[in-house]
């Protein structure tokens, strides 16, 4: 009984989304993400922009704690309760763990092969839609003195063949000194300003 609980550990943990992702739709279904409250704009022109044929990666700028990742996972609470445009219905949200992705990478081949089994695995959810929180991270990333071969270029690919979705978040400083200067990445995207909600 031992061996097949530990078997079937094993080949769990062998799933990159599991590893290196985070479920937002699951997230959202189980309650684990605060109700959003005055980001119904910048939720809908992330939508409109996702459901696109072409440059349909939403990019959400805005000043720290703004709230870039709620409208991410609000995005994911308006897919499971089918609130979300129609073409978004059955999408599943998954946020990147850059950290878990470089963790315990000894060598070059070792972060490439955990990347591509990523992209791989996004490849085959005609629905998946990635979410990176700090996507200027990406730019470097994983990259070692020999190589140029980092996350971003590892991607590009996959978002100019459309074989991938994805949103992105960063701050006004580092998408004007980090993202737009890679302009390989950078024009695959659709900046969406985010600025402080006003409640009262």
């Amino acid at each position: 009984m031992t061996g097949e609980r530990r078997s079937a550990s094993e080949k769990t943990s062998k799933d990159p989304l599991v590893e290196f992702a985070t479920n937002l739709n699951q997230r959202a279904a189980e309650g684990e993400t605060d109700p959003l409250i005055g980001r119904a704009s910048e939720i809908e022109r992330a939508a409109q922009v996702l459901c696109r044929r072409r440059k349909n990666n939403p990019l959400l700028v805005g000043e720290p704690g703004v709230g870039k990742t709620s409208i991410a996972e609000g995005l994911a609470w308006l897919i499971i309760n089918d609130k979300a445009p129609k073409p978004l219905n059955g999408c599943v949200i998954y946020s990147l763990d850059i950290g878990s992705l470089i963790a315990g990478t000894k060598y070059r081949g070792d972060f490439e092969k955990r990347m591509k089994s990523l992209l791989d695995a996004l490849k085959k959810k005609p629905n998946a839609i990635l979410f990176i929180d700090e996507i200027h991270m990406i730019i470097g990333a994983g990259s070692s003195m020999s190589s140029n071969m980092d996350v971003s270029n590892l991607i590009k690919p996959a978002l100019a063949n459309g074989e991938l979705r994805c949103i992105g978040s960063t701050t006004f400083t580092e998408y004007r000194q980090v993202f737009e200067k890679d302009h390989a990445l950078s024009r695959r995207f659709q900046k969406n300003r985010c600025e402080r909600t006003k409640c009262r």
